[in-house]
Formats: structure tokens, C-alpha cells, sequence
């Protein structure tokens, strides 16, 4: 398995199985097929609601001699209602304690608004901290402090433009290891990449497939599906690929660490064997040029000028 270096020393496969949207009675399942299969990363959240499940598949794996602790590398996030200073130790813990493990090799904020405690979603203006009140900065130094205290080994962030990067560096003076975002063909974000790789924080790409099974209520009317595009079967059919394994060699070949979610057993082994892809020149191009722009995952609920962001736009 390929894998990259982050900005701290320490090493992330660059194929991880995501666990976003995976059903508790299915993900434990999948997470012992990836872990069996080869994975060595799994990407979990505590807004998923499911990392009990998620933690019986890595402990089960474990016990069963499939791989060690040690070999498995584990992300997850830090939720919206966790973002005051004092809290962000207790989200922690608890992702620690339905996990069932120690420690975790990446700790992400997850998106950078913060909630006021209690209910894990909101909707209006009063239901958010200003980012005044609540700086992404004081979450974020926090979040370092656990590095110190055992608790994870790496920290980033997710959900982030290059604007609120550049003031998190300048605040906090420390630069993420990871920012994992909204990454497929459709939404390249080459210029985040470009500014990422300059300063030496590695992207990683979620809804690389076009997240198709992503609630209703997150979806539009005659949204374009990624893996039905003609060009992209084309393309895949030239290599040698399913679409999916397309979408996802091309994730890696940028230089990307990207999290297909699956808990089809088929499906996952496929995702697998593309990650071992290499991706020809043509096929890299062909891709590049697709001239359609979306973005599948856009909370627009979320997005209160002077709130929960500050000048032209949520992700400007």
C-alpha cells in the first residue's frame, strides 16, 4: 500500500475505507473485509454515530490475528459542538471510548463553525458561536495539546479553504498534517491542492465516487452522478477499470489520500486493487479536462455572514 509522509513524520495510507453514511449492523462487517483485504486505514467521526461499531471491527480484526493496532491507521473528528477549548479533550475521549482504543493517529477538526453544546445539529444563527467567541484557532491549539498528552498522533483539519488555513498557520503557528475535503473530478480544488502541497499539509479527498447514497435532503434536482459520466466509463474502460477504481487510482495519483466508503465486501477488495493502479498520462489528462463543476456536499444551512464565517463566503 502506498502511503505518504505527513508534515510531523509520521506515515498515512494512502487508501482508507470511509465510514460516513455506513449502517451500525453493516460497518462492522466492512471494516473487518478492508482490514482483511489489506486496508491499513479507517476513517471514522463522531457525527457518524456509528464508531462503536466501527471500533468492534478493528478490535475483532485485532483478536483475530488479521493485523495489529500498530498497523492500522485511524482517523477521526472532532465534532462542531466540541469547539470550546475546555471541550475538545471530552470529544476526544468519547470518540477514544466508542472506539475502544488508546489513541488515534489523526485527529481532525471536522468543519471550522462551532455549536453550542448540547443537541449535535443545528439550523439557526443562535444555535452557533460566532467564530469571535469561539476561534478556530483556541479549538485548534487544544486539539494539539492532546498530541502532548498521548491521546493522537497527528492533528489537521477538514472543511477548510485556503483562506481560513492561512490565518490558523498565522494564529496558531502550527500547520495542519492533513485537510480533508470534498475532492473528485468534478471538484478538483487544484489551487487547494497547489497551496496544500507548498506548505506541506496533505489533502485528503472524501466523496470521491460522487456520494450518491448521501441523504436526500443534501441532494438537488438533476445533480450530474459522477460514476455515470460517459467519459469517466470511457476512460475507466481504457484502463482497465471500473469507474470507481478510475476515480479512485486518479485520487492517488495527485497525490491525495482518499476514502471511498463501502461495506460491500466485492466492492471494497475492488477499491482496494485500484489503489496499486498506475494511472497512465492520457487517462490522467482525459480526467483533468472534464469541463463539469459541482460540489455534492454544500450544508448551506450552516452559512450565517459574521457567524459562522467572515467576508465574501463560507468557502471563499
Amino acid at each position: 500500500m502506498k502511503t505518504f509522509t505527513l508534515n510531523d513524520g509520521c506515515s498515512i495510507p494512502a487508501l482508507g475505507l470511509g465510514t460516513w453514511k455506513s449502517p451500525a449492523d453493516e460497518v462492522t462487517q466492512a471494516v473487518k473485509s478492508a482490514l482483511e483485504v489489506g486496508y491499513q486505514h479507517i476513517d471514522a467521526a463522531w457525527i457518524y454515530q456509528n464508531e462503536a461499531a466501527v471500533g468492534k471491527g478493528i478490535h475483532e480484526s485485532v483478536k483475530g490475528g488479521a493485523v495489529s493496532r500498530d498497523q492500522i491507521f485511524v482517523t477521526s473528528k472532532l465534532w462542531n459542538t466540541f469547539h470550546q477549548a475546555e471541550s475538545v479533550e471530552v470529544g476526544c475521549r468519547e470518540t477514544l471510548r466508542e472506539l475502544g482504543l488508546d489513541y488515534l493517529d489523526l485527529y481532525l477538526m471536522h468543519w471550522p463553525i462551532a455549536f453550542k453544546p448540547g443537541r449535535a445539529q443545528y439550523k439557526a444563527p443562535e444555535d452557533f458561536y460566532p467564530l469571535s467567541e469561539v476561534p478556530l484557532s483556541e479549538t485548534f491549539e487544544a486539539m494539539v495539546a492532546l498530541r502532548e498528552k498521548g491521546l493522537v498522533k497527528s492533528v489537521g483539519v477538514s472543511n477548510f479553504t485556503q483562506s481560513k488555513l492561512e490565518k490558523l498557520i498565522a494564529e496558531t503557528g502550527v500547520v495542519p498534517a492533513v485537510n480533508q475535503v470534498e475532492l473528485h473530478p468534478y471538484h478538483p480544488q487544484t489551487e487547494l491542492l497547489d497551496y496544500c502541497q507548498a506548505q506541506g499539509i496533505l489533502l485528503t479527498a472524501y466523496s470521491p465516487l460522487g456520494s450518491g447514497d448521501r441523504p436526500d435532503s443534501m441532494k438537488q434536482k438533476d445533480e450530474p452522478p459522477l460514476l455515470q459520466n460517459e467519459q469517466v466509463k470511457a476512460i475507466a474502460e481504457q484502463e482497465n477499470l471500473s469507474p470507481a477504481q478510475l476515480l479512485i487510482a486518479w485520487a492517488i495519483d495527485r497525490g491525495t489520500v482518499v476514502i471511498p466508503k463501502s461495506t460491500n465486501a466485492q466492492r471494497i477488495a475492488e477499491n482496494f486493487a485500484a489503489a496499486s493502479h498506475d494511472l497512465s498520462e492520457q487517462a490522467r489528462s482525459a480526467i483533468d479536462k472534464l469541463d463539469i463543476q459541482y460540489r455534492y456536499v454544500s450544508p448551506d444551512t450552516w452559512f450565517f455572514p459574521g457567524i459562522t464565517y467572515e467576508g465574501e463566503g463560507f468557502w471563499a
